[in-house]
């Protein structure tokens, strides 16, 4: 058993003080306010940890280096397509390893791995047809991180349009190969599998409804929904249907349902996914980075939707920074202050449930033990009172965290994976060099 001492401490309640936290098996046995100092002391603000609802771990790759002749969304999918050419179990590996643990010490303790890049070049499957998520699966292991692959359907190029050389890749050829496949992946305690439709873009619509059933039932689906303007332009043209209105058509809207990004979306949009209690997970930091534009999460909640954050193509992973961009990206687009409680706020930046772990996202008895303890005395959080770390802190203000009992990072570095940074430069670096 493991006690933790937390100067202060996010409870269901509120803020807490001197709030001793007993942990057995990974879970948490006792809460107790006001309690004496013994074990290890946490001092600052002790959160739940963070769910990063949505990544592409290989994308952290294109970090810094998409930014000439003022490229285009489309123009950056170039470029990211010819990294995912370069890419092999090893080198996946080991370039993951590096990304899930810069996502730990930035307070994230679970990952939704938004997974399309199963086989070798030229659509060949490789001798193990799981290898790269399998790669993902020991990279998560080796960095602390709890990680559901959400192993994704993509079968075609775009509406009506085959794979191109890149692509097949992704393809499994059909719906029905594809659940094939996904169901020799085995779950372990650190790792769960759910599912993904890319988009409606490259999964043809007769196929939606056998990817939506494929899987197991208590585990998540996601999929890119509406995050660009042309995707609902393309929708339109070949079903007479929204992307949401498709995908509703098709059975696929439900709780199990995530919507990635649901930046363009129509009021109708809206009352689907929020009748079909069904989640949206906003990227923000991608979103600006790609020009995808602002989406109605308020409006989405105030629908019934359940709302989470994830760091997508990782050109920033911060859990902070993503959390109150919700807020912050709200207020421009509505030009008004006070749209979410620091309550909602935190509340969907801890949406484990949303990737496959309902059991985490509290400090309470019976919740998975994972606390991410920040800093009140930096230069960024000086002065702050402790609710207002969701505005004020950020990444470099993480000094420890515990994921599922165990300590993954002490005073602001991580124990198991030496120099994070070290890794990343070298196989970014070597990846570019191909």
């Amino acid at each position: 058993m493991s006690t933790y001492w937390c100067e202060r401490a996010w409870l269901p309640g509120g803020i807490a003080t001197g709030v001793l936290v007993e942990v057995s098996d990974g879970r948490i046995t006792a809460v107790t306010p006001g309690a004496p100092k013994r074990g290890t002391v946490l001092g600052g603000l002790t959160l739940p940890g963070f769910a990063n609802g949505h990544s592409h771990a290989f994308h952290r790759a294109l970090r810094g280096r998409t930014h000439h002749e003022r490229g285009t969304f489309w123009t950056w999918r170039e470029r990211m397509y010819s990294l995912a050419a370069r890419l092999d179990p090893d080198s996946y590996h080991r370039l993951a390893r590096g990304v899930y643990a810069e996502m730990v010490l930035a307070g994230y303790t679970s990952v939704g791995e938004f997974h399309y890049l199963h086989h070798a070049p030229g659509g060949k499957p490789y001798a193990s047809p799981n290898a790269m998520g399998e790669a993902l699966r020991e990279a998560a292991r080796e960095a602390g991180i709890r990680l559901t692959l959400l192993d994704t359907c993509y079968l075609a190029g775009g509406i009506g349009v085959a794979p191109d050389e890149v692509q097949r890749r992704f393809s499994d050829g059909s719906a029905r190969q594809w659940a094939e496949r996904v169901s020799l992946l085995e779950e372990d305690d650190g790792f769960r599998v759910g599912g993904a439709i890319h988009s409606v873009r490259a999964v043809p619509g007769d196929q939606l409804s056998e990817v939506g059933r494929g899987g197991r039932s208590d585990r998540p689906l996601h999929v890119h929904l509406s995050e660009q303007r042309a995707e609902n332009e393309q929708c339109l043209a070949a079903y007479a249907m929204t992307p949401t209105e498709l995908l509703d058509h098709h059975g696929v809207v439900g709780e199990r349902l995530t919507a990635v990004h649901a930046t363009h979306l129509t009021p109708a949009d809206i009352g689907r996914l929020g009748a079909g209690r069904a989640g949206a997970c906003f990227c923000p930091t991608t979103e600006r980075d790609l020009g995808d534009g602002i989406g109605p999460a308020r409006a989405l909640l105030d629908a019934g939707v359940r709302l989470g954050i994830g760091s997508d193509s990782n050109a920033v992973v911060d859990a902070f920074e993503e959390t109150r961009a919700l807020e912050l990206d709200d207020r421009l687009a509505s030009e008004q202050r006070g749209r979410f409680t620091v309550e909602e706020l935190l509340a969907a930046g801890t949406d484990h449930a949303a990737v496959g772990w309902p059991e985490v996202g509290e400090l309470a008895v019976g919740a998975g033990a994972d606390l991410v303890t920040v800093g009140l005395d930096s230069v960024r959080t000086a002065g702050t009172e402790p609710s207002g770390v969701v505005f004020a802190a950020g990444a470099a203000d993480v000094s420890h965290v515990v994921v599922a009992g165990r300590e993954v990072v002490r005073e602001g570095g991580h124990v198991l994976v030496e120099r994070p940074e070290a890794v990343l430069a070298g196989e970014i670096e070597a990846l570019w060099q191909l």
